[in-house]
């Protein structure tokens, strides 16, 4: 049986979900693993095993494919030069910080002739994939869309905008990506935005619309405290209505009533109902079978340029239009 040998850079907490992940994986091994303390590696060396590394270059010559699971702001650096050792990448969102990074490290995936895999985790929950579903059998109008954080304290780095590269790169990128993956591309944006508990700006409201006519509202704070539910997307239909809340359960109403339909995904467990599971077990697909990925390096590249788009709405007062000279 063919495995992938896999090399992690990163061995944080997201590392460490990943790490067990593959470590479970029939046609996945993790043999490298690679982090600046290497109190960390080691750690989760002992839990799922693979070589604990004294650098990248020692972690490229023992694998095929690298996880990049290091923060933000490191992304592009790390994943480019996996991708110049012929390397299989899977880096963790976001994509790049800045337009100018995000398209450096789209050209290096584009050429390299390897798997690039963006870890837009959201993607694959059974919430959003049941959303996915109802909505490509409907014809939906328009939405609301919220994502908060109760705030930018826990972890410290959080609210360390030279970590995170701002707010929208550490939360509200998730859902970014998904308004494109459920509605299509986005023609033009509106948004507002304000600064109160973080020295960032950490208070949006945005009005998306579509390139089929589809339009949305998007609301975004850091400071919201962490009310279920955090995460809640609402699509409005003919006499319908479809509402997720979190990972954890979707609600659909037809007709004229009061009466709705509920799915709940409560009892998958927590890495199945995030998605990461399916994310990590889709890469080693794409790697075995020799196909594209399922969420590309143009699409963590679009989700950048999402988050650009919005900063730049609110510090000029424009309208941002896309795919306009």
């Amino acid at each position: 049986m063919t495995k992938v040998k896999i090399g992690i850079i990163g061995t944080g907490y997201i590392g460490g979900v990943h790490s067990r992940i593959h470590a479970g994986i029939e046609n996945s091994e993790v043999c490298a693993l690679y982090d600046i303390v290497q109190e960390r590696a080691e750690r989760v060396s002992k839990a799922v095993g693979g070589k604990v590394c004294r650098s990248r270059e020692e972690l490229f010559e023992s694998c095929d494919a690298v996880l990049v699971c290091t923060p933000n702001k490191t992304h592009v650096e790390i994943a480019a030069d996996a991708l110049r050792h012929g390397k299989h990448v899977f880096c963790e969102k976001p994509f790049a910080i800045g337009v100018e990074d995000a398209r450096l490290l789209l050209g290096e995936a584009e050429k390299s002739g390897t798997v690039f895999q963006v870890g837009h985790n959201r993607r694959f929950a059974p919430v959003y994939g049941k959303l996915k579903e109802l909505v490509s059998q409907d014809q939906p109008h328009s939405a609301h869309i919220k994502m908060n954080r109760g705030e930018l304290l826990n972890p410290v780095w959080t609210g360390d905008v030279d970590v995170t590269g701002g707010f929208l790169y550490e939360t509200t990128i998730h859902l970014f990506d998904m308004i494109r993956y459920q509605f299509g591309e986005i023609e033009e944006l509106v948004a507002y935005g304000s600064t109160h508990e973080y020295p960032e700006p950490d208070e949006f409201s945005i009005i998306f619309r579509f390139k089929n006519g589809f339009h949305c509202t998007f609301a975004s704070s850091s400071d919201a405290s962490w009310i279920f539910p955090f995460e809640r997307i609402e699509v409005f239909c003919h006499h319908r209505t479809i509402v997720t809340e979190e990972m954890e359960k979707l609600l659909d109403s037809q007709g004229y009533g009061p009466d709705f339909e509920t799915h709940s995904f409560h009892m998958h467990e927590k890495e199945e109902r995030w998605g990461y599971v399916q994310e990590d077990r889709a890469f080693i697909d794409a790697i075995l079978n020799n196909t594209n990925a399922p969420v590309t390096a143009e699409d963590g590249f679009k989700s950048v340029e999402l988050v650009e788009s919005v900063y730049k709405a609110i510090e000029s007062g424009k309208r941002i239009r896309f795919g306009r000279k």
